[in-house]
Parts: C-alpha cells; structure tokens; sequence
C-alpha cells in the first residue's frame, strides 16, 4: 500500500481562511509535496460560509487550535512537516515541540510566551478584539480599513482589499487574549519548550516592517530558543514584507525561501511506499 500521508501541513493564523494556502499547495506540489490544509476548529469550508456562520469559533482558543491539529496529525501514518502563518506559525512550534511533526517553519508568527517587546503597532492590531474584553468569547471580523493596517501596510489599498475580499474570515478573540496575558498566566496555552525539547528543525520567518507581529517580536522568539543546542533554530528576516507576505503578491519570494531551508535541513517528501 501506498503512503497517502500528507508531507506538509499548512495551518493559517487568525483571520485569515485555510484556502488562502492554495497557492504554497501548489507550488510545494510541483516540488513533490502532499499536503492539507485543515481549518481551525469551527471554520467551515468556504470563506462565504464561515462569514454566514462563523459562532462556531466563539469562545476556541489556543489549547482547542492545537489538540485540533495534534488529533489530525497523530491520524496520519508519518510525521508531516508543519508550516503556519501568524498563530498558525505559533501552533506549529507547539507541535514541533510535542515531536508530532519532523520540521517546522513559523512565518511572522504571534508571540509565545517569555516574549516581552509589545510594539505600539501590534497593539494597534489587537486592539479591535482587546478593546472589548467579552470579545474573549466571540468570533470577530476586522473592517477593511483595519486589515489594510494590520496585514496589508506594505502592498496597495487595492491589492490589500482583494486579499481581504477573497480570504479574510472573522476569527475568535480567545487567542488574542490568551497571547496577551501569557506572561502573566502560569499555564499559558501560549507556552512552548525553547529550551529542552529534542525536536526537528525550526524555521522563524519574520517581514522587517510586520504590524502584526514586528520583527523584533520574533528576534525575541529566536533568542528564547537559543539555548537549545540540541535542537536547530534559523531566523530568516523578509525586508520590505508585513503581515500578508503568505498571501500577497510577493508570496513566491518567502515560499521559494522556506522550500530550499526545507531542502538544506533534509525536510524533503517522504518516498511512497509499496
């Protein structure tokens, strides 16, 4: 029998729909990676439906996101390697560390915790849902205005409102919440062992001019990592992308960049076995 296990399992971040990976699935496929693309718990198929109905997200959070990709990952037959985006990119170190997939890569990924730097702009991001503390167990969409500063400050107003027709999705405010009290919670959700895990190769990929997630959110993250001399842990700084450069014109750039890191660390597609 064949091995039908994915190799790669793309995970969005808040906001933003699973489809939004059509195109890394593409491109990964002509490299010889399979992969899915799971939404998180409570997104429906289509970015039209999840905007219909998009309560089942009320109230998810950062514990049920991750047990919802473990379940999927601990389903397959081998490990895949987990490339996510935002708090996709935070999951997907959650799951490096627990050694349920080979390899990671954690494009502008939002903070974990130990993180101390809270630039004025990510606060700004936040602040639709922080504003509100009963937004902790509600689903919440950005505005268009709020999505052009928080994802889309690097591209055009046209380009940012495409993005923001074709994928943008409300998400749950429970995370956001989460990820801002992590210094304070003793058992954070947000918490990842940096520094005793034996784990696979870790990739931070960070935009220079992020709002979301600015780059010295994520040198912070590097650094937390670095006394783990045991396990591998690379920063890749993008100059000139913010927080859509998964899904704006510029993509190709990062996701040629995390194919060859894949490649380098021996993160290639597993064979097919008879």
């Amino acid at each position: 029998m064949s091995n039908t296990s994915p190799d790669v399992v793309f995970i969005h971040g808040l906001w933003v729909h699973a489809s939004s990976w059509q195109p890394w699935q593409d491109l990964f496929a002509t490299k010889g990676y399979t992969s899915i693309a799971p939404g998180w718990p409570g997104d429906k198929d289509t970015v039209a439906a999840t905007r219909e109905e998009p309560s089942g997200m009320d109230g998810v959070g950062i514990a049920q996101i991750f047990d919802h990709y473990a379940d999927i990952i601990r389903g397959l037959d081998t490990k895949p390697i987990a490339i996510g985006h935002s708090f996709g990119g935070l999951i997907a170190q959650e799951l490096l560390a627990h050694d349920l997939v080979r390899g990671a890569a954690a494009i502008d990924p939002a903070p974990i915790k130990g993180v101390t730097a809270l630039p004025f702009s990510q606060l700004k991001s936040g602040l639709p849902v922080l504003k509100n503390p009963a937004n902790k167990k509600r689903t919440v969409a950005l505005t268009a205005k709020e999505f052009h500063y928080s994802f889309g400050n690097k591209i055009d107003e046209a380009e940012c409102n495409a993005i923001f027709e074709s994928v943008m999705i409300p998400g749950p405010g429970r995370p956001l919440f989460e990820d801002a009290t992590a210094a304070f919670t003793r058992n954070s959700p947000a918490a990842v062992d940096t520094h005793h895990a034996v784990r696979g190769p870790l990739l931070l990929g960070a935009g220079t001019e992020d709002h979301v997630v600015p780059l010295v959110v994520t040198k912070q993250v590097a650094k937390l990592y670095a006394d783990n001399p045991s396990s591998v842990t690379d920063l890749h700084e993008y100059p000139g992308k913010g927080h859509s450069l998964t899904l704006d014109s510029g993509w190709r750039d990062v996701a040629d960049d995390v194919l060859a890191w894949l490649e380098e660390k021996a993160l290639t597609p597993t064979p097919a076995t008879a």
